[in-house]
């Protein structure tokens, strides 16, 4: 039994060891172990009030970047719709310039159809009187082939003259 009771020489000795470990950890280990303890507390501490604020930046730069982007799709949205109001504008005005040239192509043909209708009915006009003179003419030598009956024709139409 010896080992489980100990003596009391045994318990002053172990306590006086301790007491002096303690001093001596106290003096010269405690010290620097809780200073670097406290610094490490300080660190992490720091570290995580760094990690929110950096928290908080992200959570600000994201709403930004969302602004940023709402801005842009609006900015895009507001010239596409210009650029199509341009497209349709040009558009527009080269149809009417395509219509205009067309009417005016039109009219000109009409003109030309006209001038064309004029100086045909012109021409055969004159072709006409050529050939009513010519069968006039023909007739005329028929009938008048002997002096008689042109003496008689003279007399009738110097007679319709003074009628008339």
């Amino acid at each position: 039994m010896d080992l489980v009771t100990p003596g009391i020489g045994l318990l002053f000795w172990t306590t006086l060891v301790f007491l002096i470990l303690m001093f001596v950890l106290a003096k010269y280990a405690w010290k620097p172990i809780l200073n670097a303890v406290k610094e490490r507390e300080d660190s992490i501490n720091e570290s995580l009030e760094a990690a929110e604020k950096a928290k908080e930046e992200m959570t600000k730069l994201a709403s930004k970047n969302e602004n940023l982007l709402a801005e842009a799709k609006i900015e895009r949205d507001a010239l596409l719709k210009e650029a199509r109001e341009i497209k349709d504008g040009i558009v527009s005005s080269a149809k009417n310039a395509a219509k205009e040239e067309a009417d005016k192509i039109v009219q000109a043909a009409h003109a030309a159809i006209e001038a064309q209708k004029a100086g045909a009915i012109a021409e055969m006009k004159s072709e006409m009187a050529i050939l009513s003179i010519s069968i006039a003419e023909k007739i005329i030598r028929k009938e008048l082939s002997n002096d008689e009956q042109q003496k008689s024709l003279v007399n009738a139409l110097v007679a319709d003259l003074k009628l008339n």
